[in-house]
C-alpha cells in the first residue's frame, strides 16, 4: 500500500540538495514543516516553510536540546493510518499527520575527529531528537516515509512525481531498513567515544568497575580504558571488535563497513565487486590510502597493493617490494630507496612486467627516473618527493598511493615486548568466514636456534633474519633465497616443497651460489637439500618439527651447511 505524502517535516545538518529537495514536494502541493538552521535555508531558498513551534504551540528550548518531542510532532509521525483508533485519537486531539521525515543527524563522528575536541563539545553533538524522529518514522514505515541520505532525495523525488505524490511500500521499508542502519551506526560511535573515556572517573570515587555489554560478551570498562591507550598508540581502534576480556575471538561478530567504491569486476570481468573498510579502521590502515594520481584501482590492484606494503613496512631499513600476483618476486633493504629498488626488480626483472611496487620511506626522484621504462601498475609509499611525482605524472595510468605511515613509530610498536597484532585476517568460505590473527611482527634472533656443526656468520645472519621475514608473505610452499640483503630467487605456491625450491633456484641462476634459503615450513624429507646444495647455497632456515629432522640436519652437516630452526611455522595459503 503506497503513501500519499501530504506533510512533511524536514531537520537535517547537512543541508547538501535539500532546498532542491524541498521545493519538488512544494511542487506536488506537500506542506513543509521545519526546524532552527533547515528552517532558514529553506526559507532563504525560497520556500514556504513552516516552523515547528508553529505546529506545537511551543519554542524551542535548553539552547535547542527540545525542539521536536512533543505529541504534535510525534503524534503525527507514529499514528498508525490502518489503525481506527489512532485515527480517532489524533483528531481528538487535533494532531495533523507527518507522512515523511527527512532528517540526517548531528556531526558527532565529525566533531570527535577534531585534534582540540572536548567532551562538552562532543556531547552538544549527540542528537536527540532526530534519532527519536527517525526511529519513530521508521518503525511506522507503512504509513510515513523516512529519508536520512541526500543521494536518495533524486530517487525519491522521481517516484513522487510519476506517483502523483505517492511513495510505494516496497520503497518505504527499503528507506525504513537504511534509517535503523543510520542510527545504528550514530549510536555505535557515540558509544566507542565514551567507552574510551574512562579517565574522566579515575580520581572520583565512583567505582567504574562495572561491566558494559558488548553483543553476547562482556567486556570490563578497565579492559576498555586499556585498549583506548592501545588506539592512541598505534592509530588503531582496539580488538574490542573481535576479542572478549579473555582475549578470545566472540562467540558472535558485529562487523562495520563502509563501501569505498564499487569496482569495475572483481577478480575477473564477470564477477562483480566493491571495496570496503571497517569503519574503525586506523589512520596508517592501507584502507585509508590516499590516491594522488592513476586508474581507478582494481581488486586485484588492491590485494597486491596491500600485500607489497605489507612486505615492505615491517622493515627499519629503506624496503622496496616487487609483487605480482600476490607474491614477491623481487625485494630488498639497503640505505635508500633507489638501491633498494634496483635490487627488489633485478630478482625477477621478467615477473616483475605489471607488478606493484611498495617502499617503507619516501619515494625519491632517482627512484621515479628508475621506475619510467617498466610497467607498473601501482606505487605505494608513505610520501613521495614533489619533483618524484612531477616525474611520475609522465605515467597517467600509474596508479600512486600515498599511505599515512611512520615507520619509526610502527618498527617500535613491532618491537615493544607486549605487541599483538591489532587486527585479524578474515577470508569468506561458502555460508560463513574464517578469522585469524595477522601473521605481523618480526621473529626474535634470540628465540632460533643453530642446530648444525656449521654456524652461520654475521653476514649470513643479516640474509636468513631478512629471508625469513620474506618467506611469510609467499604463498606455501614457499622457497626464498637471499644473497646480500635482497631475494635472488622465490618459489611460491607450490604443491611440493621441492618444486618450490627448483623455481628459486631456476629463477637465480648463478646468483644462488653464496645464498641463503629460507622455508616457510619443514622439509619433510632431505631431497630439497640434496637438490640445493650443488647450488652453493649457504644456509638454510626454517620451523623445524619433521619426523626426519635429524635426517635433514645430518644432510645439513655433511656438506657444510648451516641451518637454523624457528620453531615457527609461516603458512601463508
Amino acid at each position: 500500500m503506497a503513501v500519499k505524502v501530504k506533510r512533511v517535516l524536514i531537520s537535517v545538518s547537512n543541508k547538501q540538495g535539500i532546498v532542491e529537495f524541498a521545493k519538488i514536494l512544494e511542487e506536488l502541493d506537500v506542506e513543509v514543516i521545519s526546524t532552527g538552521g533547515t528552517y532558514r535555508a529553506l526559507k532563504e531558498g525560497g520556500i514556504g516553510v513552516l516552523k515547528v513551534e508553529e505546529i506545537t504551540g511551543f519554542p524551542e528550548m535548553l539552547n535547542g536540546r527540545v525542539k521536536t518531542l512533543h505529541p504534535f510532532i510525534h503524534g503525527g509521525i507514529l499514528a498508525d493510518r490502518s489503525n481506527r483508533n489512532h485515527i480517532d485519537e489524533v483528531l481528538k486531539a487535533k494532531i495533523k499527520l507527518i507522512d515523511m521525515v527527512v532528517v540526517n543527524l548531528y556531526p558527532f563522528k565529525e566533531t570527535i575527529s577534531r585534534a582540540d575536541v572536548i567532551m562538552e563539545e562532543a556531547i552538544e553533538n549527540i542528537d536527540i531528537g532526530g534519532p527519536t524522529m527517525i526511529r519513530s518514522a521508521a518503525k511506522n514505515y507503512k504509513s510515513v516515509a523516512v529519508i536520512v541520505d541526500p543521494q536518495d532525495y533524486k530517487k525519491i523525488a522521481e517516484e513522487l512525481k510519476k506517483g502523483n505524490g505517492q511513495i510505494c511500500d516496497s520503497t518505504l521499508f527499503c528507506l525504513s531498513v537504511k534509517a535503523f542502519q543510520h542510527t545504528c551506526e550514530y549510536d555505535s560511535v557515540i558509544f566507542g567515544y565514551f567507552a574510551g573515556k574512562n579517565e574522566y572517573f579515575k580520581d572520583s570515587n565512583i567505582d567504574f568497575r562495572h561491566y558494559l555489554e558488548i553483543g553476547n560478551t562482556k567486556v570490563e570498562s578497565e579492559q576498555i580504558q586499556n585498549d583506548s591507550k592501545k588506539e592512541d598508540a598505534s592509530g588503531q581502534l582496539s580488538n574490542n571488535t573481535f576479542r572478549n576480556d579473555e582475549n578470545k575471538f566472540r562467540d558472535t561478530l558485529n562487523l562495520k563497513l563502509t563501501k569505498l567504491q564499487d569496482l569495475r569486476y572483481g577478480e575477473n570481468p564477470h564477477q562483480k565487486g566493491a571495496y570496503y573498510k571497517f569503519q574503525n579502521a586506523g589512520k596508517d590502515s592501507f584502507a585509508n590510502c590516499k590516491q594522488l594520481q592513476g586508474k581507478e584501482l582494481s581488486y586485484n590492484n588492491i590485494l597486491d597493493s596491500n600485500a607489497a606494503f605489507g612486505i615492505a613496512k615491517e622493515f627499519k631499513n629503506p624496503c622496496v617490494s616487487v609483487i605480482k600476483h600476490n607474491n614477491p618476486c623481487g625485494a630488498a633493504i639497503s640505505d635508500n630507496v633507489l638501491d633498494a629498488y634496483q635490487k627488489a626488480y633485478e630478482c625477477d626483472p621478467v615477473s616483475a612486467f605489471g607488478s606493484v611496487v611498495a617502499s617503507n620511506i619516501k619515494w625519491t626522484a632517482d627512484a621515479s627516473e628508475f621506475l619510467m621504462d617498466k610497467y607498473v601498475e601501482v606505487l605505494i609509499a608513505p610520501d613521495f618527493e614533489g619533483k618524484a611525482l612531477e616525474i611520475l605524472s609522465g605515467k597517467k595510468n600509474l596508479r600512486i598511493l600515498k599511505v599515512n605511515f611512520n615507520l619509526e613509530t610502527y618498527i617500535n610498536t613491532l618491537e615493544s615486548d607486549s605487541y599483538e597484532p591489532y587486527s585479524v585476517d578474515l577470508k569468506s568460505v561458502d555460508g560463513g568466514m574464517l578469522l585469524q590473527d595477522f601473521d605481523s611482527g618480526v621473529d626474535k634472533r634470540s628465540d632460533m636456534k643453530v642446530i648444525t656443526t656449521q654456524k652461520p656468520d654475521s653476514n649470513q645472519w643479516e640474509d636468513i633474519i631478512f629471508g625469513w621475514q620474506i618467506a611469510k608473505s609467499v604463498k606455501s610452499n614457499a622457497i626464498v633465497l637471499v644473497k646480500g640483503k635482497r631475494t635472488v630467487g622465490v618459489g611460491a605456491g607450490q604443491m611440493s616443497r621441492i618444486d618450490a625450491a627448483k623455481i628459486a633456484v631456476g629463477k637465480a641462476g648463478s646468483n644462488c651460489n653464496g645464498s641463503i634459503l629460507a622455508s616457510d615450513a619443514f622439509f619433510p624429507f632431505k631431497d630439497t637439500i640434496e637438490f640445493v646444495a650443488p647450488k652453493g647455497i649457504t644456509a638454510i632456515i626454517q620451523p623445524g618439527g619433521s619426523v626426519r629432522d635429524s635426517e635433514v640436519i645430518e644432510c645439513c652437516n655433511k656438506n657444510g651447511i648451516s641451518m637454523i630452526f624457528t620453531g615457527k611455522r609461516h603458512f601463508r595459503h
